[in-house]
C-alpha cells in the first residue's frame, strides 16, 4: 500500500477507521503509514480529536505535493496493470460472416504485429445476436450495423454497397445494373440478419414487397442456392469479393449501402487489449460521417495520440 495515497483517503472520509474499511487494511496498519510518512517528512501532517482529524499547518502546506506523488504512483500502477495485461490480453469479439471472412483477418494480423501476445477469440452471429452478446458480457463489443441495435454506443467504421445476386443464366444477366422493382418480381431468399434487414429496408422504402422464398443465415449458403438456380438475392459486396460459385453480380438502382461499426456497451470499462484494438480500429476507419460526437468522446482515450478532441 502507497502511504501517501492512504494519507488522501484519510482526508476524503475524514477518518482512519473509514480509511481502513475503504482500503482493507487493520485501523493500526493505517495509522503505521501515517506515522511513517511524517517520519520521512520530520513534520506532523495531522491532528486527530474528538471532532476528527485536521490538517496542520505543514500538512497545509505539503498536502498538493503528496497529492500529485499519490495521483502520480496510482497512474503509474495503471499503467503497470495496462501493459501486464495487454501483453496476456483476450479480446473478444462478436462478429458475422462477411467481417470475419474478408476484413477481420488483416485487421488482426496487422494488430498482432504490434502486441503478438495478444489473443482473439471470435464469436459467431448476425446483428441480433451480437448484440445480446454483447449486452451479457459475452463478448467485449461486436461488428453490426450501427442501425440496427439499441442501449449501445456505436461507431461506424466504413460503407459496403449490397448487390444483386443472380444465377448463371438469368433474364437479367445482361443487365448493367438492376432495379428493385424487377428484383421483386424473382424468387428472393433472405439474408436473415436479425431485427434489420437492409435489403427488406429499401424494398419498403420504394413501396415494393419482395417473393421472399427462403430465409437462411448464411451468405455462402445463399450463394450455393442461387447456382442452384433457386432465387435471387442481395448480398453485401464484401462477402462477394472472393468466391467460386457459377453465379452473377449486378448493382442495384437504387443503389444499397450498409454501414458496418462496432458496438459496445462503456469504452473505459472494456479490458485493456480490447479498448487498444478498438482505437487501432478507429484510427484507420472512424472518419465517416455516422459518429457525430461519440468519436470525439472515445478518442481522448486514443492511446495512439493521433486525434485532439477533447
Amino acid at each position: 500500500m502507497n502511504c501517501y495515497r492512504a494519507f488522501m483517503i484519510i482526508l476524503e472520509t475524514g477518518s482512519f477507521t473509514k480509511a481502513a474499511e475503504e482500503l482493507g487494511y487493520t485501523q493500526s496498519a493505517i495509522s503505521q503509514m501515517v506515522r511513517s510518512l511524517e517520519e520521512e517528512l520530520a513534520t506532523t501532517l495531522l491532528l486527530r480529536s474528538r471532532k476528527g482529524i485536521a490538517l496542520t499547518p505543514d500538512g497545509e502546506e505539503l498536502l498538493p505535493y503528496i497529492r500529485r506523488l499519490a495521483n502520480s504512483h496510482r497512474e503509474l500502477m495503471e499503467k503497470q496493470k495496462e501493459m501486464r495485461g495487454l501483453q496476456s490480453g483476450i479480446i473478444r469479439i462478436g462478429v458475422f460472416a462477411s467481417v470475419s471472412c474478408h476484413w477481420l483477418p488483416g485487421l488482426m494480423k496487422d494488430f498482432k504485429n504490434q502486441y503478438p501476445s495478444v489473443v482473439f477469440e471470435l464469436y459467431q452471429g448476425e446483428y441480433t445476436s451480437i448484440a445480446k452478446l454483447i449486452k451479457d458480457g459475452s463478448v467485449d463489443f461486436g461488428f453490426v450495423n450501427p442501425y440496427a441495435v439499441s442501449d449501445l454506443n456505436t461507431i461506424a467504421l466504413k460503407h459496403d454497397e449490397m448487390l444483386a445476386v443472380l444465377p448463371y443464366k438469368h433474364a437479367l444477366s445482361d443487365c448493367e445494373q438492376v432495379s428493385l422493382a424487377e428484383l421483386s418480381n424473382e424468387p428472393f431468399i433472405l439474408l436473415d440478419e436479425g431485427q434489420l434487414s437492409e435489403p427488406l429496408e429499401y424494398f419498403k422504402k420504394n413501396n415494393l414487397q419482395p417473393n421472399i422464398q427462403y430465409r437462411v443465415h448464411d451468405d455462402y449458403t445463399i450463394m450455393s442456392m442461387i447456382e442452384k438456380g433457386l432465387g435471387i438475392s442481395i448480398l453485401p459486396e464484401l462477402i462477394l469479393n472472393r468466391i467460386n460459385y457459377n453465379i452473377l453480380t449486378k448493382r442495384i438502382s437504387p443503389t444499397i449501402v450498409r454501414t458496418i461499426g462496432i458496438a459496445f456497451k462503456n469504452f473505459k470499462a472494456l479490458p485493456i487489449a480490447s479498448r487498444y484494438f478498438i482505437n487501432f480500429l478507429v484510427k484507420q476507419y472512424g472518419d465517416i460521417s455516422e459518429n457525430k460526437d461519440l468519436l470525439g468522446n472515445l478518442t481522448c482515450y486514443n492511446d495512439y495520440g493521433n486525434r485532439n478532441k477533447p
